[in-house]
């Protein structure tokens, strides 16, 4: 089997000196289409914190308690052209500080490749980097944004744009944050159905979310996430049940699918 692109082992996160999680050990291989679900203070930012590298675990004197691609140490630069990230926060800060919300859409595709919030004179692109970024708008259905400014985008014009960025350095695996928080329903649904499509195209994707809506039909494992605890680690079909997900948040639920996506109410 290949080298997981996740792997946590009895990992345990200390923030503000309280323990908020608390010996997760899991494993996403390639190809593993994962979500991670949990309801606000279940500890996905905590997580999210790690998988980005802004926090440390508490160290083990054994196995590392986190590796990214077999590794427990990274180059953030290295590690983003093998697992692309894209957050709500990102989007609400990206390009406004430097560039007032100017930037154009085939830029911020095309600064991925930088690690920077557009593409600046200094820079040396190449034709194989243009190339890259418009391979990654086409990938999202993003190309006839490549010339609009992020001020004149909608909030799903601009969260597909930010993907193509996450995707210009053909990364093995795509890790989404809420992905659709501030989206509107058509906005919303146009921007699953681009996750679908990476997701189908062979690019491990793995939501973490508190929105079951979020799960895409391609996702095929959920992990439900309780005070810091892995409450169920399953099948997709079998974590998201009105017993599974009521003891998780905390209140009884009906859960409903329609085409593929799964819906919760309260009961």
């Amino acid at each position: 089997m290949k080298t997981p692109v996740i792997e946590l082992c009895n990992l345990t996160s200390m923030r503000g000196g309280v323990r908020v999680l608390h010996n997760l050990s899991l494993a996403i291989h390639p190809g593993q289409h994962t979500a991670i679900l949990g309801p606000n203070g279940a500890g996905k930012s905590s997580l999210m914190r790690l998988l980005m590298l802004e926090d440390r675990p508490l160290a083990s004197d054994e196995v590392p308690p986190l590796r990214l691609f077999g590794q427990a140490t990274w180059d953030l630069m290295d590690l983003r052209k093998r697992l692309g990230v894209v957050t709500g926060d990102f989007d609400a800060n990206f390009g406004w500080s430097t560039s007032r919300g100017r930037v154009r859409g085939f830029d911020v595709a095309l600064s991925g490749l930088f690690g920077s919030q557009g593409v600046f004179g200094h820079y040396q692109v190449t034709g194989e980097m243009r190339q890259q970024a418009s391979e990654a708008l086409r990938r999202v259905a993003a190309e006839h944004l490549g010339s609009k400014p992020l001020s004149e985008m909608s909030a799903g014009e601009r969260r597909r744009v930010l993907i193509a960025r996450a995707l210009v350095s053909r990364p093995d695996a795509l890790l989404l944050d809420e992905p659709t928080t501030g989206l509107d329903l058509t906005a919303r649904h146009r921007f699953m159905e681009s996750v679908r499509a990476l997701a189908r195209s062979g690019t491990t994707t793995i939501i973490v979310t508190h929105h079951v809506e979020e799960i895409v039909p391609e996702i095929e494992r959920v992990v439900l996430l309780q005070e810091g605890r892995i409450a169920f680690d399953g099948p997709t079909d079998a974590a998201l049940t009105p017993e599974r997900l009521g003891a998780v948040f905390g209140a009884p639920v009906v859960v409903t699918r329609a085409s593929g996506y799964f819906h919760v109410r309260l009961a």
